[in-house]
């Protein structure tokens, strides 16, 4: 008995609709990371375990994928595993390339990666990031243009959304005010899991991390200012008066939030300070953008890094960016009804024919048309003409050009608009002009 096919869970095949979809959404971001000088760059599906582990926090390293037999006998080549994200690969890249390339340094790479995640609505084990960086630089500047990528972005995709904005600084400052700086890696991991289990386990959490009552109880006032940006920023500086860091995060946050004021950006932002971003590598500003209209997690995060390069040898080189998560904007676009209809099929005219002679005639004009740029299928065999319209049906090719004797005595193909039926003789040049 044949083995029913079946793909591992959190997996999805993309059959022909989807992949014109998705294209949809690469296209589009590349067409605005090009507009900022961002150039593309690809790295290997795997990296050396030691270039993976220990970069992604210890709930990151759980979900690594090892690869078991890479073709190489035990012992004599490292062990490998699955990119869990772009940015680390790219940071190696940037050590390993550092002669070859210019700082600061503005690529962007659209590839998928690896987790070993719980596979569930909108989390998937196998996904697209399409990360755009800029390494090299400590200016703001930097983090103003990843805001404007993010607002034109989903301007043209048209999804509703707001950034949520905020400064591991002013987390490090908040864990040395509640007396716990040690503990900064440890609040971050817990808060940044509030909106999924809830303020009393995040609490819990926290104890469980070491945290004692008297610290967790001065940290909610704190995690629960309110207000506008200014006031949340004015109310930071007095709580934070004690922790240069945590007031460091705080002109950080301002600056930008000036920058924003004065390219005049219109997206949703939101000071958010119990957005931590779980990646131990973030030291500075830090972001997350949620659809506003569907019920889903982070569709873009991301952040700034002062030395994901020191790791791999070469220290003191600051960098920030984005990664855009391409399956979920495929499931927020999916649920809204967003995808432009007409990436149905890309093929704008089928030829149909009658018989042999009327094949080779139709390959003729074909090769005519795709000389123009314009996209053609002949039906490879001249079958009832109810099945060759069908096929265009099922493709949603807009146009069928009828072949029949009549047509090659006079130079000219019958033209079928399939959405009105309405049929006409035309010309060549007519066939173009039509297209």
């Amino acid at each position: 008995m044949a083995q029913k096919p079946s793909i591992p869970k959190g997996t999805r095949d993309f059959g022909q609709v989807e992949m014109a979809r998705r294209n949809y959404i690469f296209d589009t971001i590349k067409g605005v990371f090009s507009l900022y000088g961002f150039q593309q760059i690809e790295t290997p599906a795997m990296e050396n375990i030691g270039t993976l582990m220990g970069k992604y926090g210890e709930e990151g390293d759980k979900l690594l994928f090892r690869i078991q037999n890479s073709g190489e006998k035990a012992g004599l080549a490292p062990e490998k595993g699955l990119r869990y994200d772009l940015t680390v690969p790219f940071a190696r890249y940037v050590v390993q390339h550092r002669e070859e390339i210019a700082f600061p340094f503005k690529r962007y790479q659209i590839q998928p990666v690896w987790r070993a995640d719980r596979p569930q609505k909108g989390r998937y084990r196998e996904f697209y990031q399409c990360d755009v960086d800029v390494i090299g630089s400590d200016s703001l500047l930097g983090e103003l243009e990843l805001i404007q990528i993010v607002e034109e972005v989903y301007k043209r995709l048209g999804i509703n959304v707001c950034l949520h904005i905020n400064n591991r600084k002013i987390l490090a400052g908040i864990a040395e005010v509640i007396g716990a700086p040690e503990k900064m890696v440890d609040i971050t991991v817990a808060i940044d899991k509030l909106d999924k289990i809830g303020v009393e386990a995040v609490n819990a959490e926290l104890v469980e991390r070491g945290l004692n009552a008297e610290q967790v109880a001065k940290l909610q006032p704190i995690l629960n200012l309110s207000g506008t940006t200014a006031e949340k920023l004015a109310a930071l500086k007095t709580i934070l008066a004690n922790s240069e860091t945590g007031l460091k995060g705080v002109e950080e946050m301002e600056t930008i939030f000036d920058e924003l004021y004065i390219v005049n950006c219109t997206l949703d932002i939101e000071l958010d300070l119990c957005l931590a971003r779980g990646l131990n590598y973030y030291t500075g500003a830090i972001f997350e953008v949620k659809a506003l209209d569907v019920q889903m997690g982070s569709i873009t995060g991301g952040g700034r890094y002062d030395n994901l390069t020191g790791i791999f040898g070469l220290p003191g080189v600051s960098g920030v960016g984005i990664s855009f998560g391409a399956d979920r904007i495929y499931d927020v676009l999916t649920e809204l009804d967003l995808f432009p209809k007409e990436l149905q099929s890309t093929t704008q005219v089928l030829f149909a024919t009658f018989g042999a002679k009327e094949l080779k005639y139709a390959l003729k004009w074909a090769k005519e048309l795709r000389a123009k740029g314009i996209a053609v299928e002949v039906y490879p065999e001249p079958t009832k003409m109810k099945k060759q319209m069908g096929y265009a049906d099922d493709k949603q090719i807009p146009y069928v050009a009828i072949v029949g004797g009549n047509e090659m005595e006079t130079n000219t193909v019958m033209l079928k608009n399939m959405a009105s039926g309405e049929q006409k003789q035309v010309t060549l040049d007519e066939l173009i002009g039509n297209l």
